[in-house]
């Protein structure tokens, strides 16, 4: 299935990548596939463990179906390659010579140790760009150790923020470790290819998620040095200054929004959502009382905290999402709904943008929705899309080995016999 690149303008449509990653590092490829790259999925042969993944299309669960499989193997191609064998690794040479990067997730060492570490893919092309996105880098103590999300989450940092203050940490639900590192891994990709555009020289890039995950709490060494305060999980309040907490999530009729008390240049809006709870017949006369406007960032101390919380927690549990989020346009409250999954199928903004794509799975004789490009040109042009279904299981294994490596239909069958693809 070629696919269509007509009428988006890609940016990096001239590139080929190399994509040797498992399920840890898929999303780095996706997102320069997304940007137009030729990205070569290299599986090994039967398939990338990725495709193990569920959920399952119609609940089936085979390795073409996988939904995670599709949702980061869209737009790219496949070809399967076992690189403990001899006959693989010298396809992969001839393949680096024509490539623009390579992409890999193996633990640290591993290319190396069968003779395909950066030294010798850099001798075979000069300009390659290549990225190792592990749990904790290529070097250091911990870069042979393994690494769940919870393992991984916890060790950046983010899982002491995460959950309620009164109980043990939490991770995110959806696994988030390995997929920071991935997209750090596509950014640290442009990075390099930056330095090669101006330079000619590729260059080798070592990702860390750790490292990846520990720069998302950049704002919590910034609380310590503005207020000397350690930032603490709060569940659904936010912390913002030493003890001092506001509510942000707010259960509504059909849902939750979001809405946080302030003061200050804001505080027309606290004083339109109290107008609002009185016109509903609560007694607000207290709160009307707080003088709002010399309240800054920070002062809401917990006694007003509580002193809100149940006017406004009974004005929000009277009305719908709907209702609360146009009332607030309405009326210039800082408000925002907690969107679920299905709210966002048929989401004003995402179709006014085109984001969601409907792609033909011809081998299942159905036509599935995902989600599309991430990014336009500051003038609207598409410079990222969606044009490619997920690749089979070494779907395009005849366009690159016989089509730009040349070799016969009976080398091919012979590699395939032996197990190399």
């Amino acid at each position: 299935m070629p696919g269509t690149q007509e009428g988006i303008d890609f940016l990096l449509a001239p590139y080929r990548v190399l994509d040797l990653t498992d399920e840890r590092g898929l999303l780095a490829g996706k997102i320069l596939a997304d940007l137009g790259a030729d990205v070569l999925q290299i599986e090994p042969p039967g398939g990338s463990p990725a495709r193990n993944i569920g959920p399952f299309y119609g609940d089936d669960p085979r390795p073409e179906k996988s939904l995670f499989w599709w949702a980061y193997a869209a737009n790219k191609r496949s070809v399967t390659l076992d690189l403990e064998r001899k006959d693989g690794r010298a396809l992969l040479e001839r393949l680096v010579a024509e490539a623009d990067f390579l992409i890999e997730s193996f633990e640290p060492g591993y290319l190396e140790g069968i003779g395909l570490g950066y030294d010798h893919l850099a001798g075979i092309n000069p300009r390659l760009v290549m990225v190792s996105i592990t749990a904790f880098g290529q070097d250091g103590p911990y870069s042979n150790y393994q690494a769940s999300d919870i393992v991984g989450m916890a060790l950046g940092g983010f899982m002491y923020l995460t959950g309620d203050d009164d109980r043990a940490p939490v991770r995110i639900s959806f696994p988030h470790f390995y997929i920071h590192g991935a997209a750090a891994g596509a950014a640290a990709a442009m990075l390099a290819h930056t330095y090669r555009v101006t330079s000619g020289q590729g260059q080798y890039v070592d990702v860390s998620c750790q490292q990846a995950v520990a720069k998302t709490l950049a704002h919590a060494p910034q609380i310590w040095d503005i207020e000397g305060a350690i930032l603490k999980r709060m569940g659904v309040y936010r912390q913002t200054s030493g003890e001092n907490r506001v509510r942000i999530n707010w259960p509504c009729k059909d849902g939750y929004v979001n809405y946080m008390v302030q003061g200050g240049t804001v505080a027309y809006s606290t004083r339109a959502l109290l107008a609002w709870a009185e016109e509903d017949g609560l007694d607000v006369t207290e709160l009307n009382a707080v003088g709002w406007e010399e309240l800054g960032y920070g002062a809401i101390t917990p006694e007003l905290m509580t002193q809100l919380s149940g006017p406004l927690g009974e004005f929000f549990i009277g009305h719908t999402r709907a209702e609360l989020v146009q009332g607030s346009l309405d009326r210039r409250i800082l408000l925002f709904p907690v969107a679920t999954p299905s709210a966002l199928q048929g989401h004003p903004q995402l179709e006014a943008r085109g984001y969601f794509k409907e792609m033909e799975h011809k081998e299942l004789g159905a036509t599935v929705r995902y989600p599309g490009a991430f990014v336009k040109s500051g003038d609207g042009r598409d410079i990222a899309g969606l044009y490619r279904r997920p690749p089979l299981i070494g779907e395009h294994n005849l366009e690159i080995y016989q089509g730009e490596l040349g070799l016969s239909v009976q080398e091919i069958e012979s590699l395939k016999r032996i197990g190399v693809i």
